[in-house]
């Protein structure tokens, strides 16, 4: 469904209306209701050429669609919820696609995604992110609930045969979240860099702020003081 509606997008940007678009999954047409003169029913072509860059999200450990985005020129972000052996399973899919086709793979087209939050001292870095109250424990607790009830706890596996009793919210946000000081978190995501892989950019994972102050601060301080440093040990873009 999603390949299929990705390709009637692109036949759109390549195409002239009327748009008259059928598929087993999503019929697009304006041929009824097209009216040129006042630009009803007509989509402007992008700027750039042939369009856009496209990303896709990987949610699945080993992902067949980070395969097929690189295949079509795509490119792929390992999503924050990911346990960090499914995020490295992502990269040679990826090549696998690039292969596939003759692209070169190359790793500074790979974004992955992360919770993150920053402050000034552990004790506030800690308080935010894991108290019960936190919006941290609170995003994963809503995936954990939905995963759990739909038999999807894989994604929060370290290990394909670990049992589902072993898979609990604690251990999720002990293994996911990342918090701490600006030197803290920086050595946390380049251990991190190091266990998957070079990727290109760092992709901070939004989350609703529980306090407006800290949540900014969180963010100017990612990329004041925690950006620099992980640069400096080699890093890419964040």
């Amino acid at each position: 469904m999603f390949l299929e509606a990705i390709n009637q997008v692109l036949d759109i940007w390549s195409g002239k209306p009327p748009y008259d678009l059928q598929g087993k999954y999503w019929n697009v047409s304006v041929k009824k209701t097209l009216i040129e003169d006042i630009g009803q029913g007509i989509v402007a072509r992008p700027l750039q050429a042939p369009h856009p860059p496209i990303v896709v999200t990987a949610v699945a450990p080993f992902s067949k669609g980070v395969t097929e985005a690189a295949a079509r020129g795509w490119d792929p972000i390992s999503a924050n919820f990911l346990m960090p052996a499914w995020v490295k399973s992502h990269w040679p899919k990826y090549v696998e696609g690039c292969e596939r086709v003759g692209r070169a793979a190359n790793s500074a087209n790979w974004r992955v995604a992360k919770s993150v939050f920053v402050a000034k001292d552990a004790a506030t870095a800690k308080a935010y992110a894991t108290s019960p109250d936190s919006p941290y424990v609170y995003y994963y607790h809503q995936l954990f609930t939905k995963l759990k009830r739909s038999g999807r706890l894989e994604l929060f596996k370290t290990r394909r045969d670990q049992p589902d009793a072993e898979v609990t919210l604690d251990s999720i946000c002990d293994k996911l979240i990342i918090y701490g000081t600006p030197e803290s978190v920086a050595d946390q995501l380049l251990a991190f860099r190091q266990e998957i892989g070079h990727f290109g950019t760092l992709l901070y994972a939004g989350k609703d702020w529980k306090d407006r102050e800290l949540g900014r601060q969180s963010m100017i301080l990612m990329a004041e003081k925690v950006l620099p440093r992980i640069n400096a040990a080699g890093g890419s873009s964040t």
